[in-house]
């Protein structure tokens, strides 16, 4: 885990789910959400938080 960056959670707003018509839907809903963090690049989305590591 040497050259792992460290990982940061980011939890994701229930509408994003409730509005997701599909899973490219939800990804796009995701991608625009994360826009408010632009220092933080998504790796995955798991238990309602944007894994994600710091650029």
């Amino acid at each position: 885990m040497l050259n792992n960056p460290p990982t940061y959670k980011v939890l994701l707003p229930r509408w994003i789910w409730e509005e997701a018509k599909d899973e490219e839907h939800f990804k796009q809903l995701v991608r625009e959400y994360m826009r408010r963090y632009p220092e933080y690049t998504v790796k995955s989305v798991k238990d309602g938080f944007a894994i994600c590591v710091r650029k």
